[in-house]
């Protein structure tokens, strides 16, 4: 197994409305145990986090604004969203620490959430929630997922539903908050590679993916479904919004589809050589559905148990 990627975020799931925090540099498989729980203050409704290295501090989003707190599960700071939202369903606000854990990115679906204005990714101080900068954005989302640049940024992939996605670069450089909008309304950003030099987006439309060169996000090469040998013949697919790297060099990759015949779904898992896009096979994740598949980037990948909690796996491991 290749060395766990020094820059990557603590592992952690949301599960019986707590934070539990794993160990994925320890050679651990299988069902994994919590090796820290944060508790979110009482009254509190999570609906994204982030947790410290080192698992001091949790911070979490609910539908008003951003919270940390300690180990303890005393809060630190509280950060609202000015304005109240008037429409209480299709809005998620998310957060993501940069990698040295000084700033945390607050993504605000505000346009959605019926604040009066448009969308907005404010920058906080991590250590007291000080509001460093804030970005008004042309988006109207529903949610955004953030990805920890080895290089010092956050990369920020905002869903519109039906209208597409936008993808976004912050950074705190020269202590001055900067963000950057790559220039696609219909590509998903699903991975980082574990060095930062590319990354992997899926078609909106399912019919391919994309690896870039980071930062400026020029094609290395494109994959679609019909290089899979489905081409829409007895058994459509597409490929799903899930995946991303497996170690350096390997993609991993899920196609689904329904069987016209049958009319039954399935999704397959695949290896691609992220630097050629060769497809090198088909792989039994181990995961419930299409999205039931994270990458580590050191070779293994989570599922998720009965429980909630992740469950480990690697190609050489007989369980996965």
């Amino acid at each position: 197994m290749n060395e766990t990627p020094a820059h990557r975020p603590p592992v952690s799931r949301l599960v019986g409305g707590v934070i539990c925090v794993y160990d994925t540099a320890a050679p651990v498989f299988g069902e994994l145990a919590p090796v820290a729980v944060l508790r979110p203050r009482e009254g509190d409704e999570v609906v994204g986090h982030a947790v410290a290295a080192g698992a001091v501090r949790a911070y979490y989003t609910t539908l008003d604004g951003a919270v940390c707190v300690d180990a303890d599960g005393t809060e630190l700071w509280r950060s609202d969203i000015e304005g109240e939202w008037s429409d209480r369903y299709g809005h998620r606000p998310g957060c993501g620490l940069s990698p040295d854990g000084r700033q945390l990115w607050l993504y605000q679906p505000d346009a959605t959430a019926r604040r009066g204005r448009g969308d907005a990714w404010t920058v906080l101080d991590a250590g007291t929630g000080e509001v460093l900068g804030r970005f008004g954005l042309e988006t109207v989302g529903q949610g955004g997922e953030h990805f920890t640049h080895p290089g010092g940024a956050v990369l920020l992939c905002v869903g519109e539903g039906q209208d597409g996605t936008a993808v976004l670069r912050g950074s705190f450089a020269g202590g001055t908050p900067e963000v950057a909008t790559y220039p696609w309304s219909d590509r998903c950003l699903i991975g980082l590679a574990p060095d930062g030099r590319h990354f992997l987006t899926v078609d909106h439309g399912q019919g391919d993916f994309t690896v870039h060169a980071y930062p400026g996000g020029e094609s290395a090469f494109t994959v679609t479904v019909d290089d899979f040998g489905y081409d829409g013949g007895e058994c459509e697919a597409v490929v799903e919004w899930s995946g991303g790297y497996l170690d350096p060099d390997t993609l991993a990759v899920v196609l689904c589809g329904e069987d016209e015949e049958s009319e039954e779904e399935w999704f397959r898992s695949f290896r691609v050589d992220a630097r050629t896009g060769r497809i090198l096979g088909e792989f039994d994740s181990g995961g419930r559905g299409p999205y039931d598949l994270h990458p580590l980037g050191d070779g293994s990948w989570l599922t998720t148990a009965d429980s909630g909690h992740p469950v480990r796996h690697r190609a050489d491991d007989p369980r996965g």
